[in-house]
């Protein structure tokens, strides 16, 4: 009996077990590993990823494989036992994983992003000439020039279209269509790479990584490096080690604004070693498209881009660099609830592959850690070239509050700055012109009727929006309670300090670097290009301005509202304030002229931001981890957030409670804490806290078990290692 051919699938939707499926003998030459199947999934049709191929004698009983969608494959055949794990870490469905993983226009059936063809033109072998003088001129270019496409063509040749197609029909011309990969890069040219000469420290941190290249094993390590220590440097030279031993390199960036300005360093360096791919949202549906199809068919040796690019179709990986891999925005908030760094080394571990993991201020988890010896420690101590870390200063509000939302002596410095021709970077990290609307009268305040929380004011658009739904609505006239038209704008975000900004300084030039400022495509380019061009004398912005960003002629940076997130109740708020405000501060004094910084704060005496202006980590990490040690945070314990979400809040209250109790029962070492509301309406969230992970995994698996774990009218989202408890 001939053995047939069944398909291990998963499919894209909440099932978390893979579903086998026959292959009809029509499709089995197509059926690879990595392509996309349309299955029956019920009555309904639905996608599926091809995972495993088996052979069976009988395959009764099995519904068949309806079709196959894809030519190639999408991802190796290696990359399954990563997405695999990576479902069973996070306790999330596989075929959402994997849909997750892919980009748009991949991800579902064959609608959407497609491949993008042209024509292309090349000379035969007749050697007559045409008689049209405008044929001769485009027969002579396309002779001198090669095969030339159609776009390349209409450039040189407005509406060339008649005379081709009389070229094609004479013979001087062959006419053919191919593949056109789209290319963000294609009318860029590469920047002038400007190496330097590696310090001591610099030296010997490459030398432990050439060491570790050339082992071929799995090899974390931890770069830490104050901010201006040359850490970009380091990659890049580490990365070059890599691509000549026939390896490939996948570079992770917490933002699309950091993307540019390294992407430029990379072109510059291996503009002609070695192929560069990029991955992240502010690319088209179609760029992304191409890349990854470039990236599974082995077009690419270096990978760089935000978290998702963690899941990048690599087959030769050798070594993944993790950029500020401190940041919580590698950490995805909704969905799969993976973190791109933890998963970074988990790649790097099943891969063989090193991970260097670089910040000038690590999380607390990294660099305890790199104390106990589970992760090289690569220390950058200097500045690169000598220069000087900026002076830092701590404008205590509390003996004078501003009128407006500069201080004095920040208002003064800038004016300062301005008139000696140097750049500014103002840190404020809220949207909008007010964080809320208020009637003076009555006290009212405007919320989102979907979360319940205030909605931020936007004056130019007179607009007030929620930045968690986007709901957006235009503000009264009057207040809707007591008929009061004294209704004014509460606090300050970017859009009311550009305006003050403007007020003290007509004739600087000021520009804004926030979400709401870099939606469009390409807009965080070109801000950061005007930058580097010194065609913006100020910059304000939200956390954006403080991550990564290189700009020489910054010798001024100020930070208004350092203390806020310090309020936040989460265990973490003091290390995510001293990483926001040393992260800014090192935007200071990165060329010749020495920087200086001045921090606006109610809690000047905080040790959070005390460390900040002292550029000391280690104080900072000897205080903090004294307090996670006695309460059992991580790196001392490990969570797991259970959050429940629903139209009606009785009914999730009534949830959580229910589940929280059906967990206790069932706790076996682990502490169930809550349930809590969280700050968004009807969402209600437990905390599941133990020393150590088995504890966890064991209750997780009795979650999972559970006929009815939560009502139809609740959903239930499982965040394995939260990072955000808001």
């Amino acid at each position: 009996m001939t053995a047939k051919q069944v398909a291990r699938v998963a499919v894209a939707a909440p099932l978390g077990k893979l579903l086998s499926y026959a292959i009809p003998p029509q499709l089995a030459g197509r059926a690879r590993v990595g392509v996309r199947l349309k299955v029956p999934l019920g009555r309904r049709p639905v996608v599926g990823y091809l995972l495993e191929l088996d052979e069976a004698a009988d395959v009764q009983g099995l519904k068949p494989v309806t079709e196959v969608l894809d030519d190639q494959p999408l991802f190796p055949k290696h990359l399954v036992a990563f997405y695999l794990r990576a479902a069973d870490y996070y306790r999330h469905p596989p075929g959402e994983v994997i849909r997750t993983a892919l980009p748009a226009g991949l991800a579902g059936g064959k609608g959407g992003v497609g491949i993008l063809r042209e024509k292309v033109y090349r000379p035969t072998t007749l050697q007559d000439e045409p008689k049209g003088t405008r044929q001769r001129e485009i027969l002579d270019w396309v002779r001198q020039e090669g095969p030339l496409a159609l776009g390349a063509l209409r450039e040189r040749f407005p509406s060339p279209y008649g005379p081709l197609a009389r070229l094609v029909e004479l013979g001087f011309l062959s006419e053919e269509e191919q593949e056109r990969r789209r290319d963000p890069f294609l009318d860029l040219a590469p920047p002038e790479d400007r190496p330097v000469e590696a310090t001591p420290e610099q030296q010997a941190a490459l030398e432990s990584l050439g060491e570790a290249l050339l082992g071929g094993e799995f090899a974390p390590f931890l770069l830490h490096g104050v901010t201006g220590s040359g850490k970009t440097e380091i990659y890049l030279r580490a990365i070059d080690q890599a691509i000549g031993q026939g390896r490939q390199a996948l570079v992770l960036v917490p933002e699309i604004s950091l993307t540019p300005q390294l992407v430029g360093r990379f072109r510059a360096r291996f503009a002609s070693l070695a192929r560069i791919a990029v991955l992240h949202s502010g690319l088209s549906d179609g760029e992304r498209y191409d890349a990854w199809r470039s990236i599974a068919a082995g077009e690419v040796d270096i990978v760089i881009g935000a978290r998702s690019a963690v899941f990048a179709p690599l087959d030769r990986l050798g070594i993944l660099v993790v950029d500020e891999e401190h940041e919580a925005s590698y950490k995805q908030a909704e969905g799969f609830r993976y973190h791109a760094r933890d998963l970074a080394l988990m790649r790097g571990q099943m891969e063989q592959a090193v991970v260097l993991m670089g910040s000038a201020t690590p999380a607390l988890t990294t660099y305890y850690r790199s104390r106990e010896g589970l992760i090289g420690y690569l220390p950058l101590t200097g500045r690169a070239l000598d220069r000087p870390l900026p002076d830092v200063t701590l404008v205590d509000l509390t003996e004078a509050a501003p009128e407006g939302v500069l201080s004095e002596s920040l208002a003064a410095a800038l004016v300062q700055n301005l008139e000696r021709g140097e750049q500014s970077v103002l840190l404020l990290n809220r949207r909008g012109f007010a964080p809320f609307l208020l009637c003076a009268d009555c006290g009212e305040t405007f919320r989102c009727p979907n979360c319940e929380i205030t909605l931020t004011y936007y004056q130019g658009r007179r607009m007030l929006r929620c930045h968690y739904c986007d709901y957006a609505v235009q503000p009264p006239e009057l207040c809707p309670s007591c008929r009061s038209d004294r209704i004014e704008p509460e606090g300050a975000g970017t859009e009311r300090l550009e305006e003050e900004l403007s007020a003290l300084l007509p004739d600087a030039r000021i520009a804004r670097m926030d979400r709401d400022t870099t939606a469009r495509k390409g807009a965080h380019q070109k801000l950061v290009e005007a930058m580097e061009s010194r065609r913006i004398d100020i910059l304000v912005g939200t956390q954006m301005v403080a991550k990564g960003h290189d700009f020489p002629g910054v010798t001024l940076v100020g930070v208004i509202g350092a203390d806020s997130s310090l309020n936040f109740p989460d265990f973490r708020s003091a290390e995510r304030t001293f990483a926001l405000l040393t992260q800014v501060a090192g935007r200071a004094g990165r060329g010749s002229r020495p920087g200086r910084v001045l921090i606006q704060t109610y809690a000047a005496d905080h040790y959070a931001l005390e460390c900040a202006a002292s550029h000391d980590y280690q104080s900072f990490y000897e205080q903090e981890i004294a307090f996670r040690r006695e309460l059992g945070y991580p790196p001392f314990g490990f969570l797991v957030n259970l959050v429940l979400a629903g139209n009606e809040a009785a009914k999730v209250t009534d949830a959580a409670q229910a589940l929280a109790q059906r967990l206790e029962a069932q706790a076996g070492g682990v502490e169930v804490l809550g349930p809590a509301p969280c700050p968004l309406a009807r969402r209600m969230q437990i905390l599941l806290k133990a020393n150590f992970r088995p504890p966890l995994r064991r209750l997780l698996a009795l979650l999972e078990a559970l006929p009815k774990k939560v009502p139809s009218a609740v959903s239930l989202a499982v965040d394995v290692d939260p990072v955000d408890m808001l």
